[in-house]
């Protein structure tokens, strides 16, 4: 296998992308098919379809009749989602031969600053992630949580997990992959309209003023932190073929005011 010595895309896998074995094994099979590309990947995890709430209901349920839970505790409960995600996720790699470790966010040096549930990234430090990128290893990270100055583990808002990625993707000075549970970024909701159509292609901008308008294919504070910090994008579907040239919206800053593939009116009215 070749082993790239320094990283070259971060990888993020949404909760969708992750929601069974199945699907944890298939995004090894991209990972692992990067990886033998010569490709130094680094990939950071969403928890499983539907773990957050369950997790959210599992705290409910046993606070039930007394005090609420601090949130201390619940942020410790939640950040289990993700660090079950990166773990498996890892494990899967290895099984197929390609060396990977989980980290949670702290670990990954994800700093954060704030209360607990509503951590706002203040760093993402990426020497642990250099270093094992140069051994040979596959990172996995626990998104949507990182370390405070004083240990305590805090997470960030609900999809949290994009900004995570983009924030490492950021720091490292390379591209960022974010599979979800659609092919690309379309002018609306393709899962409501028949007729939506996707764009091949858009600048940060509009892809803030998407996110801004209500779109979800990527939290709106991952696409501000791309927009800030020149993180190339590309989004697309946990069922893209593992081989040949990827499908999906890239994202990148624009090199003209020029209209481009797949840019109709929704898109214009956003400029």
């Amino acid at each position: 296998m070749t082993a790239a010595r320094r990283p070259t895309r971060v990888v993020k896998f949404g909760g969708t992308s992750l929601e069974d074995e199945g699907r944890v094994r298939r995004a090894a099979r991209r990972v692992a098919a990067l990886v033998r590309a010569g490709e130094g990947v680094v990939v950071v995890v969403s928890a499983m379809s539907r773990t957050t709430d369950r997790l959210l209901g599992l705290v409910a349920d046993v606070a039930r009749g007394g005090v609420s839970p601090a949130a201390r505790e619940r942020d410790r409960v939640l950040a289990t989602g993700e660090d079950l995600s990166a773990a498996l996720l890892a494990a899967a790699l290895t099984s197929a031969g390609v060396p990977a470790r989980s980290l949670r966010g702290g670990e990954a040096g994800v700093s954060v600053d704030g209360e607990h549930g509503a951590g706002e990234i203040r760093r993402a430090d990426p020497r642990p992630i250099l270093a094992l990128v140069a051994e040979g290893v596959v990172p996995v990270v626990s998104g949507f949580q990182g370390v405070r100055w004083d240990g305590e583990t805090v997470t960030l808002a609900r999809g949290g997990s994009d900004t995570s990625a983009v924030a490492v993707a950021a720091s490292l000075g390379v591209a960022c992959d974010i599979v979800t549970d659609v092919a690309a970024v379309y002018d609306r909701d393709p899962r409501a309209h028949a007729d939506a159509r996707p764009f091949a292609s858009l600048t940060h901008g509009e892809l803030v003023a998407l996110a801004e308008s209500g779109a979800k294919v990527v939290a709106l504070e991952a696409a501000r932190v791309a927009a800030e910090r020149g993180v190339p994008l590309r989004v697309y579907g946990w069922d893209e073929p593992l081989s040949g040239p990827l499908g999906g919206t890239t994202v990148k800053a624009p090199r003209s005011r020029e209209r481009r593939e797949g840019a109709g009116p929704v898109l214009e009215a956003v400029l």
